[in-house]
C-alpha cells in the first residue's frame, strides 16, 4: 500500500516538475516575441542594405512580425494551459 502512494507522490511530482517547465518555457516564448517586434525596426535597414532582399523587404518583415505573432500566441497558450490546469 505504501509503494502506491509512493509511486502516485512521484508522479504528481514529475507531472508538477513538467508544468512549471511548460510555463517557464511558455513565458520564454512571449519574452522572445516581444523582444523581436523590438527587435524588427533596428534591423530591417541593415537587411535593405543586402542587394539581394532588397527586393523582397515586405515579405521579410511580414515574416519577421508572423514569427512574433506565433512565439507570443504559443507562449500565451502555454500559459494560460499552466494557470486553467492548476
Amino acid at each position: 500500500m505504501d509503494f502506491e502512494k509512493s509511486e502516485k507522490h512521484q508522479k504528481d511530482a514529475k507531472s508538477k516538475n513538467k508544468a512549471v517547465v511548460q510555463l517557464i518555457w511558455g513565458i520564454a516564448l512571449v519574452a522572445v516575441g516581444i523582444g523581436l517586434f523590438f527587435r524588427i525596426p533596428q534591423v530591417m535597414p541593415r537587411i535593405a542594405e543586402i542587394e539581394q532582399f532588397s527586393q523582397v523587404l515586405f515579405f521579410i518583415r511580414f515574416c519577421f512580425y508572423l514569427m512574433g505573432i506565433l512565439l507570443i500566441g504559443g507562449g500565451s497558450k502555454k500559459i494560460y494551459k499552466y494557470y486553467t490546469n492548476n
